[in-house]
């Protein structure tokens, strides 16, 4: 067991509660922090408490390194983003060859105010959902972009700061996978009906890898990573 505290980037969606079971059976400490930043998928940030409280009950282990949750008020970052998780808008490639969903700096803001949060309590491990293999276009989101953030915090904190993401490298298959790895079908039955990954925002349709519209990209990624895992 890895005695520094963790910091877990927990949206409430399926990629960052598996960063979360993966980051509780490793370290001694794990605190989650969440963001506001006047998402159009907004519920999420309401399935975050459910899918806490959700994982204290089926993972007593896991309950008893579960710190605080935080949640940050971002919503500057709405007024200066012009995306199509901010408003309502259609979600499509842009000429520039990112797609309209993109948040500028979005990951970066994140990481910066989750390292001084942190600093603050201890704890020297960042753990985010980041994926480079499903990559959806956001440069943000790449191993590169993550690996220079870690030297610039810890320069800029004089402090080591290690900024974990065990998904880079996983589809949304091996996700799946993982998860069912670390807490067999329990956590994946709690992952379909608590997390929310839809773009849209939509919990009205309960599909078998959980709820949204089913078209937007996450959906699609989703519903194709839950596709693979079961014939695998």
């Amino acid at each position: 067991m890895d005695a520094r505290g963790a910091l877990v980037l927990f949206s409430g969606g399926q990629d960052s509660t598996a960063c979360l079971a993966w980051a509780l059976e490793r370290f001694s400490r794990v605190q989650t922090v969440g963001f506001d930043y006047g998402q159009r998928h907004r519920v999420e940030l309401d399935c975050r408490p459910r899918v806490i409280a959700s994982l204290r009950r089926a993972f007593p282990r896991w309950g008893a390194r579960l710190g605080d949750d935080h949640l940050l008020d971002l919503s500057l970052l709405a007024q200066i983003s012009d995306s199509a998780l901010t408003s309502e808008r259609a979600i499509e490639m842009r000429a520039s060859g990112l797609p309209s969903s993109f948040v500028p700096a979005r990951n970066l803001l994140f990481f910066s105010l989750a390292a001084a949060l942190a600093y603050r309590g201890g704890a020297s491990v960042l753990v985010g959902g980041m994926c480079e293999t499903d990559y959806s276009g956001y440069p943000d989101c790449r191993d590169n972009t993550l690996k220079a953030l870690q030297v610039a915090l810890s320069l800029g904190l004089d402090a080591p700061m290690t900024i974990e993401t065990p998904l880079m490298w996983l589809t949304k298959g091996e996700t799946w996978a993982l998860t069912h790895e670390l807490g067999g079908a329990g956590l994946n039955d709690l992952i379909v009906e608590e997390t929310h990954s839809c773009y849209l925002g939509d919990r009205s349709r309960r599909h078998a890898w959980g709820y949204g519209c089913g078209s937007c990209p996450a959906c699609e990624l989703r519903r194709a990573g839950w596709e693979a895992h079961a014939a695998g």
